[in-house]
């Protein structure tokens, strides 16, 4: 479980089919160890080697090539990085389990005042679990959804996550991994299996 605060910024160092090294700050790799788990833009990972001084690995199922945007990584990319939460967090996002509900592209970068207004394209089946002032976790970053429809979303960055973030380097066209809400999508499932489910019709 992990809360959408990005912690670290890594990069893609090496890239073999479905094994995937990457690098990062010694400070934040003394905290890995074989079997613990990892959000890497957003995506709970499991570490299958013993982690150097800088460096980790994991292995990536096909399925997940296939859902999220890690099959568009390359060597030298850098992505966001969190550890997950503990009893003692201080969490200042939302829960996030690390299980992409699929991608959406960025269609759209605005400057409003000293923050960016990110337009993200989705697909329809993604909509219904998506509520405008609710949350959203884009590449692993806990966001509020400003507004929603039936084919994209918007939501709105701060400089602090802009700076602090692989979004610095977000361009037109990117693909980028959502999760939704989870305590939405289970409201909505039950209100879906009792035929309840308007947004759904």
């Amino acid at each position: 479980m992990f809360a959408g605060i990005v912690s670290h910024l890594g990069k893609l160092k090496k890239k073999e089919t479905s094994h995937f090294i990457f690098e990062a700050e010694e400070a934040f790799c003394k905290q890995l160890h074989e079997s613990v788990s990892v959000s890497i833009n957003g995506i709970c990972l499991t570490i299958d080697q013993k982690p150097t001084k800088n460096t980790f690995a994991i292995s990536v199922m096909p399925e997940t090539l296939r859902k999220t945007m890690f099959g568009e990584l390359k060597e030298g990319d850098e992505v966001n990085m969190e550890l997950p939460i503990t009893a003692e967090t201080l969490i200042s996002g939302h829960f996030i389990q690390g299980h992409v509900d699929g991608t959406g592209r960025i269609i759209s970068i605005k400057e409003e005042g000293n923050s960016k207004i990110l337009t993200i394209g989705i697909p329809e089946k993604l909509s219904n679990s998506i509520i405008e002032k609710g949350s959203i976790a884009v590449n692993g970053i806990s966001l509020t959804v400003i507004k929603e429809a039936t084919s994209y979303f918007t939501v709105g960055i701060v400089p602090y996550t802009w700076e602090h973030t692989m979004l610095h380097n977000a361009k037109y066209g990117d693909l980028v991994n959502i999760e939704l809400d989870m305590f939405v999508k289970y409201v909505e499932k039950i209100l879906h299996a009792r035929g309840l489910d308007q947004r759904a019709k």
